[in-house]
Formats: structure tokens, sequence, C-alpha cells
């Protein structure tokens, strides 16, 4: 089918749900160790807290992806009834987070949070691809890299907003609460930011029609479904396989940044080491600010990215931007204030443009259309697996290798990076 060529502010509304999604997972990325540390966490075992991400995705993602390919319905489309019903449960878990009163429940909170943000988030990967053909794809993974950044800044930013406006950063003494008030009003603003957001894409964008194959084809059960799943997974495309290692690298690593800035800096710049010393406070919203520093170079990189991949290709471009990302970790190492944090920041900041874009542009060009939902799925465990392995294999090796200090976790984010950015500039080309 020939796809109509879109202008540029359809492309921008098709996908400005992102922006909500990506506010709910910048709060949850910013937030969560924190409050696991509030409720009483142990530093090393945080990342076992965060597993719910990956484990979630990991069975969401192209369950989700496989019943969106064969969904059509009359009046919302394929993939905009996913959409809806995500935002309506990731806006629920996040009005809830905050009020969580033991470690248990905000975890229970977080594997909901992650399941219901994971059923928006993998149909928008495919509605581009539904949508745009391969001249216009760059161009709007590249806007959905914008977005993942404008999300996340506005998300990492509002602690400082609050604060500035007179909103508590610490619990009263005496009071039943253990969350501080800054916290809970981020999230409630994050709820209202994703159904909003939701609602323009829905609203504004429409769908192509299946066509008459896909009409005459019978709806797959949940069993067929399975395996669909499983089906693609053998006949995956070469050039989906050559990108494991790329993805394997890259997020190891990457869940280090959310489980340990925040308490990298409020030890090495506060002198906090607990959260009920004085400074955690300000190294949660130093952590904040770093990652707003971070979303602020990712969504400007973002508009330089289908420029930068024209000319020296789309996997050049890709190791390039990890490179940078891996020379920021390790820069961390050597900081010692919160102003040399931000300034490492800013270079992985470059290398999270990149990584929410480039690979999903190799990807698209070399799958079939009919199966873009179900493989866009199955690509989302080239992201998960690799956190499920970091997070059950740091805790045992935080006390000793990493010698009980969250900047040695980012520095092993670095070099993850670096092996990531190597794999990368020896890819073959994206035949198929």
């Amino acid at each position: 089918m020939t796809k109509k060529k879109l202008n540029f502010w359809q492309i921008w509304n098709m996908s400005f749900g992102f922006l909500g999604v990506q506010y709910a997972f910048g709060l949850q990325q910013a937030n969560m160790s924190p409050i696991y540390r509030y409720l009483g966490a142990d530093e090393a075992s945080i990342p076992w807290l965060w597993l719910a991400g990956p484990i979630t995705g990991l069975l969401v993602q192209p369950i989700i992806g496989a019943m969106s390919d064969q969904t059509w319905h009359k009046r919302w489309g394929r993939r905009r009834p996913y959409f809806m019903i995500g935002a309506l449960l990731t806006s629920a878990a996040l009005v809830l987070m905050p009020y969580s009163t033991e470690l248990w429940m905000a975890a229970s909170l977080l594997w909901l949070l992650d399941g219901a943000a994971n059923v928006t988030m993998e149909p928008f990967r495919a509605l581009i691809a539904d949508k745009l053909d391969n001249e216009q794809r760059t161009l709007g993974y590249s806007i959905q890299s914008f977005f993942v950044g404008l999300g996340q800044t506005l998300a990492n930013t509002m602690p400082l907003i609050l604060t500035a406006i007179g909103i508590s950063t610490v619990v009263q003494e005496g009071s039943i609460d253990k969350i501080p008030a800054f916290v809970k009003y981020s999230f409630l603003i994050g709820a209202i930011a994703i159904l909003v957001s939701i609602a323009v894409t829905v609203f504004t964008t429409s769908e192509h029609p299946p066509t008459e194959e896909e009409r005459a084809k019978k709806k797959l059960n949940l069993k067929q479904i399975f395996s669909e799943v499983l089906l693609s997974f053998k006949e995956m495309p070469s050039a989906m396989r050559q990108l494991w290692w790329v993805k394997f690298f890259t997020w190891f690593g990457l869940p280090l940044m959310w489980q340990y800035l925040s308490l990298s800096i409020a030890r090495h710049c506060f002198n906090a080491v607990e959260a009920t010393d004085v400074g955690f406070d300000e190294g949660v919203k130093w952590g904040n600010l770093g990652l707003a520093v971070f979303n602020v170079f990712c969504f400007l990189f973002a508009l330089v990215l289908p420029v930068l991949s024209k000319k020296i290709q789309p996997k050049n471009t890709h190791a390039l931007s990890l490179m940078l990302g891996a020379i920021g970790f390790v820069m961390m190492k050597f900081a010692t204030n919160e102003t040399h944090y931000l300034a490492a920041m800013a270079l992985v900041g470059l290398s999270w443009a990149s990584i929410m874009s480039m690979p999903y542009v190799m990807l698209s060009h070399s799958v079939p259309e009919k199966r873009m939902g179900v493989y866009m799925g199955i690509f989302n465990m080239f992201i998960v697996i690799p956190q499920i392995i970091s997070m059950i294999v740091v805790p045992f090796i935080y006390k000793n290798l990493l010698q009980d200090d969250p900047v040695n976790a980012l520095v092993l984010a670095g070099i993850s990076l670096a092996a990531a950015a190597i794999v990368s500039m020896r890819l073959k080309p994206m035949e198929g």
C-alpha cells in the first residue's frame, strides 16, 4: 500500500501522546530509588526492586504488539484503544504511588505502573511504521525521541518548580507520611499529563483501515497469539538479530543511571548516605535536575539526528552517540560537585536521543509490515532482558566489585555503553 506523505504537524500530533507516557517514565526513573530509600530499602538491593519494569515489558509488549496488529475498531482504529486503556491504568498508578506506606506497596504499584505504561508505549512505535513510509520514518522516530526528552524533562524539573513555589521537600516530624509532598504533587501532575496528551493523539490521528486480506484473516486467540510471537522469533530478520548485542550492552548499563544517579550525587556532593541524612533531599533534587539536563540535550540532539544519520549512516550515528554517553558516565567518577554531574549528564543525553530512535529506524526498514507490531514488541525484549540480567547481577557485585559506592555503578554503565558503540560500528548493512 502506498502511504500518503504526512506534514510535520500530523506526525507531531500522532506522537504527542508519547509526551505523557515519557512524563510517567521520567517520574518513575527519577523518584523510585529515593522512594525505596524513604521506605527503608537497602542501597545494594535497589536493582531487585526495579525488576518490575523489564519483566512487565518482557511479558506485555510482544503480546500487546501481536494483539494490536490484528485489532480494528471502526471508531478507534488499531493502536489507539491500547493508548487509552494504558493511559487510564498508568494515571491510577501514578496517583497512588507516592502514598505508599510500605516497601511492598511501592514495589507492587511499580508493577502496575510499568505494565500499564508498556501497554500504551508499544503501539506508539508501531503507529509510526503503520502511518509513515521509509523516507519519513526517521523523522517520525526522531519526533518521538524529542517527546522522550521533553516529557522526561518536565517530570524531572517538576520537583524544582514545586519547591520554588513553597511545596515541602521534607516530611514533617511526627507525620504519618513517609514521602515528601513535592513527590506527591509531581505524580499527580503526571497522571493528568498522560491523560491529556494521549487524548490529543487519539482525537487528532486517524489510522489506515485494514486491507481486504487483513479483513478476511481470522483473528487469533490468546494461544495463537503466543504461537505467532514464537513463529516471529524463528523467522526474525537477520538485521534484527544483529542489533541484539548493541541493545544488550546499552540496556545492561542504562538502568544503573536511574537507580544510582541521585544516590551518587547525595553521597559525593552532600555527604548524605542514608535517606535520613541532612542533604539527601538535595541529592534527590539535583538528581532530578541531572536527568532534566540529560533530557534537554536528548530532545535538542533529536532534531539533529535525521541530518546526521543521512551523512554518516544510522549505525555510525548511533555508535558516536553511545560513545559520548560512555564518556559522560566515566566523567562522574571524577565529579566533585553537582555541576560536574550536570555536565556529564548532558553527554549521556546525546546517547539517549539516539537510543530512542536510531535502532528503530534500522529495524523498521527490515521487518515485514504485517508483523510490525509483534516485531516492535519482540524488539523491546532486546531492551528488557539485559535490564533483568543487570538488575539480578548488580546486587551481588555491589559491595565488592563496585565497592558499595553508587558512583562506581555509573562507571559500569559507561563501560557498557562503550561496548555497545563498538558493536554498532561493526554492524553489517541492514538488508532484512
